[in-house]
């Protein structure tokens, strides 16, 4: 029989299994759904945690949270035999945005000691790729580009030794941070022995050490996959030598070297064939959902609203602010609410696809907790106006982390939803439970920092050709 391990993923928004397929995505973490969880025939768990809408304490309270409820599910799983063993990754942004080192350490503490703490942060499909422990997007030193100046999340160094001493506020200096190179995980895939020296180097880290990793093809991931799969085996090692234990912070594209799936079970073309029908068989409309605020999702959404087939709805964000801090929010934003929620059934009687989007551009807030808050008072309400409608539709495209993560938690009310797969390189499509009172609805959550000014309107395009023979595959 095959070895059972199960990789279970604290991603801090629900967007991190953009390279996988066929797993389980849980926003709820108590034991019951922790067990069906492990049970699953995946290798993969995924736990939503969201943490990047979270303040550093919250953030670090959620962790905590959940490993504590984690620790006896996963006793409980290998005694029953569900699992042989388990590694735990902390997925976070590959643009470098999140609460790092505090929720690897927060992990440690809860499920530790660990060996070391590898640091993957490279998405080969998106262009992020590590080089000589430079971290670069699309070629680029990622602390050049917009996402750097994260208002939340800046950071001002893309090599990554000098990057965790900087996020870690000089805690961990650049000097301690180990790295892994191209030219070992290279040697690796390419023989015996470079895979010997590449398990021998894992082997010999100890004390919980941040070991930087480079990737810019998916082999050397596959090579560093697998010599973590020996050197963490009980049963790959010599009589006296223990098994290792490691801890991730990565990136989406480590996990298949963790976990080599086989290719996902529907194309492009048949997960847009998801879209639900009605009663006759046609098919339903869509809604496309719109919070990200990086310079990419506005480029997005420009190209997306001039389609024909599409008609924009705009929450006029500073006028939103603006209500919240006044003396009678609940009844004023009812009303409001209620108007939007009728443009919006207006378009779907229209035969268009309602396109609901926060008005581009930062408002000013007072402090970022300020900011936080109204980031998710945004975002409940648009899960809200979606979860209304959403009987009457066919999908949803939902941009943005937080965004996806409400609508799908809160708006629909869901304890886990089923990845079916990738759209496009990177863009994930997950299904509602099939019995419930939201049953098979297929939604696609669209990172904010992921794809081209043409990638929202492509998605849309291939969802809403789902009846023809030949649909629109372009790259996202």
């Amino acid at each position: 029989m095959a070895e059972r391990l199960k990789v279970v993923v604290l991603d801090d928004d629900p967007t991190g299994s953009q390279t996988v397929h066929s797993a389980p995505l849980l926003l709820r973490w108590d034991a019951d759904s922790l067990a069906a969880g492990l049970r699953h025939p995946s290798p993969l768990l995924f736990l939503l945690a969201n943490t990047r809408a979270l303040d550093a304490a919250a953030a670090a309270e959620r962790v905590n949270e959940i490993c504590h409820a984690l620790r006896p599910v996963l006793e409980q799983a290998l005694a029953a035999g569900w699992i042989d063993r388990w590694l735990i990754v902390s997925r976070g942004d590959s643009t470098l945005r999140g609460h790092f080192p505090l929720e690897v350490e927060v992990i440690a503490e809860e499920l530790g000691p660990f060996d070391a703490t590898l640091l993957a942060p490279a998405f080969l499909p998106g262009g992020r790729t590590t080089v000589n422990g430079l971290h670069l997007l699309q070629g680029e030193p990622v602390h050049t580009t917009p996402f750097a100046a994260d208002r939340l999340f800046g950071f001002s160094h893309s090599f990554l030794p000098a990057w965790v001493e900087e996020k870690s506020a000089g805690r961990i200096p650049a000097a301690a941070v180990q790295r892994i190179g191209l030219a070992e995980l290279d040697a690796a895939a390419q023989g015996a022995s470079g895979a010997a020296a590449l398990r021998d180097c894992l082997a010999g880290f100890g004390c919980n050490a941040v070991v930087a990793v480079d990737a810019e093809l998916p082999h050397q991931l596959a090579a560093l996959g697998a010599a973590v799969r020996d050197v963490t085996d009980p049963a790959a090692q010599p009589p006296g030598v223990r098994p290792r234990r490691l801890l991730f912070q990565s990136a989406a594209s480590l996990l298949n070297g963790l976990v080599p799936l086989p290719p996902q079970p529907l194309d492009a073309a048949g997960l847009a064939g998801l879209r639900r029908r009605d009663a006759s068989g046609a098919s339903l409309s869509g809604l496309v959902l719109v919070g990200s605020h990086v310079p990419l999702a506005d480029a997005q959404l420009e190209r997306l609203l001039q389609e024909p087939g599409c008609e924009g709805l705009e929450i006029p964000v500073a006028k939103f602010a603006r209500l919240l801090a006044g003396p009678e929010p609940a009844a004023l934003l009812a009303s409001l609410e209620q108007t939007w929620r009728a443009r919006l059934e207006q378009r779907l009687a229209d035969a268009l696809t309602p396109v609901l989007f926060t008005s581009r551009g930062e408002v000013s807030c007072s402090s970022s907790a300020e900011r936080r808050r109204l980031g998710l008072e945004l975002a409940a309400l648009m899960a809200r106006l979606a979860a209304a409608l959403e009987p009457r539709l066919g999908y949803l495209i939902s941009k943005g982390g937080i965004t996806s993560h409400t609508l799908l938690a809160d708006g629909l009310g869901l304890g886990a939803v089923e990845l079916q797969g990738q759209l496009f390189a990177g863009l994930s499509l997950v299904l509602t439970p099939p019995r419930g009172d939201r049953p098979g609805l297929p939604v696609v959550t669209f990172p904010g920092n992921l794809g081209d000014a043409d990638g929202l309107r492509n998605a849309w395009r291939l969802l809403e050709r789902s009846q023809a023979s030949e649909p629109d595959s372009p790259e996202a």
